[in-house]
């Protein structure tokens, strides 16, 4: 981080474990960042927190150190089995309950606290077998956590502190009930700590903490504007099959060594992906299907920059910690304006400086007042010239007719245009009888585009037997048995 990101205030005056300190030394953490400032002596002393702060400024590492301050300095229950975890973090995506098990490794290495992390997408039985070992600090999604609690794995009677990281974005993945849930099985909150920490606060997340955390204090770090001032906006507004030759245009004419593309559907990332592999920029996906094994492979070769690009669903919006990350482009606008802020927090992180471009088509500019509001500020608006278009075939964003089964929709023989192919059979007829030929030509085109439909098979009128009643005694007869 640079000078203009920190503090006055530095670690070594907080009085931590001489394990922690270490840790934090070796990590080279010394001071404190706005938000660990203002949090950190609060949350030491035990209160409950809900911190906001932008994203990027260091909140992983208020939480991480608070909760094993705690561990560190306090018993453990009497009647705690080994495979009960103290402290848990509850985290919504994979991405970010890996970062999140990445710095808790860097900063208590020297602890001895032993720290899990489940999360779903991996083999089952592997992250079941670390509770043999013991669990101290648990990190993990809900839903992987809950399949392993209602298995009697492990319980949540033991749990000292508890940590909600992103829990706006719990909300919009569906994940509430399953963290309420998961609260109801630790102890009530006069017996826990609760720290909440996420890049925006809105009314149910406040909604939350006031209900499941013991009288938690709001700390917010006071900013001019919700996204950072290193952060340098700028719209465009090009239309739909001017997006792909911007972007690069865009790409080619600037030095953008790590880049994220954001786009809103996987189909849209496919047909990104497969256009930058042909004009020469490799590429990667990184969408929500993608395996888990394979996610990771992917954002290990962007951290290398093996490939410069990312083409991403906004499953890369948050929690992910990409360091040097140059250019955010939003060829979709989310639909969602906190969104904006997480896709272009992933630039400019510590102290660093960033680019965040947005592509405002006919589909998506719709959300573009939204965004200003929330952020509070208007984007700078940029004309597209010729010059910044380059020169590729247009972008079609919608799948093919043919792969959906429907009569018709395979590809057109007369080059896409009725004229053409009536202006090519009238030239060589207009040699002969004058303008007549042209008239011939798309008439014989019409033709070939309109097959006659077959001829309608006249209906059969069927003629009915009367029916013959049997009048004497073989009415009552019993029916001869059926042979097989």
């Amino acid at each position: 981080m640079t000078d203009r990101t920190l503090t006055d205030l530095d670690f070594d005056s907080l009085g931590l474990h001489p394990t922690l300190s270490a840790g934090l030394n070796q990590a080279g953490f010394t001071r404190l960042t706005p938000i660990q400032a203002l949090t950190l002596p609060e949350t030491l002393q035990h209160f409950d927190v809900a911190g906001q702060a932008q994203t990027g400024t260091g909140k992983t590492a208020a939480f991480l150190v608070t909760l094993m301050q705690r561990l560190l300095t306090r018993e453990a229950k009497g009647d705690r089995r080994i495979s009960d975890p103290r402290a848990v973090i509850l985290a919504p995506t994979r991405e970010l309950a890996i970062q999140i098990h990445k710095d808790a490794l860097q900063l208590g290495g020297q602890t001895g606290l032993r720290i899990g992390l489940v999360y779903g997408g991996v083999d089952y039985d592997k992250q079941r077998s670390q509770f043999a070992e013991g669990c101290d600090v648990l990190i993990g999604t809900p839903g992987r956590l809950m399949d392993y609690l209602k298995q009697h794995v492990f319980s949540l009677r033991s749990v000292e502190v508890v940590v909600l990281d992103e829990a706006d974005r719990m909300f919009d993945l569906g994940f509430i009930k399953d963290i309420r849930f998961l609260l109801r099985k630790m102890p009530p909150p006069g017996e826990r700590q609760g720290l909440l920490f996420s890049a925006t606060l809105s009314h149910r997340v406040l909604e939350l903490a006031y209900e499941h955390m013991n009288s938690p204090k709001t700390l917010k770090v006071e900013t001019e504007s919700v996204t950072t001032a290193r952060v340098s906006q700028r719209v465009y507004f090009p239309a739909t099959d001017e997006k792909l030759p911007l972007l690069l245009g865009l790409l080619s004419r600037m030095d953008a060594p790590r880049t994220i593309v954001f786009v809103n559907t996987k189909f849209a990332a496919e047909q990104i992906h497969e256009r930058l592999e042909k004009h020469g920029l490799p590429s990667a996906i990184l969408s929500g299907d993608v395996p888990q094994q394979k996610r990771q492979a992917l954002l290990g070769r962007f951290q290398r920059s093996e490939v410069a690009i990312l083409v991403a669903t906004d499953v890369a919006a948050r929690g992910l910690h990409i360091p040097d990350v140059s250019h955010v482009f939003n060829y979709d606008l989310p639909q969602d304006a906190e969104d904006y802020v997480h896709r272009i927090g992933r630039t400019a992180r510590f102290g660093a400086s960033g680019d965040a471009i947005s592509f405002a088509c006919e589909r998506y500019a719709i959300g573009l007042p939204d965004i200003e509001t929330f952020i509070g500020q208007r984007i700078p608006v940029e004309p597209i010239t010729n010059e910044l278009l380059a020169d590729v075939p247009p972008l079609k964003m919608t799948r093919p007719r043919g792969d959906r089964g429907k009569p018709g929709s395979g590809p057109r023989r007369d080059g896409g245009r009725s004229g053409a192919g009536g202006r090519s059979s009238g030239g060589g007829g207009g040699n002969r009888s004058g303008g007549g030929g042209a008239v011939a030509g798309a008439a014989a085109e019409v033709r070939v585009r309109r097959a006659p439909s077959p001829p309608a098979v006249p209906r059969q009128r069927l003629q009915r037997r009367p029916r013959i009643l049997p009048t004497g005694p073989e009415q009552w007869a019993p029916s001869p048995p059926c042979r097989a």
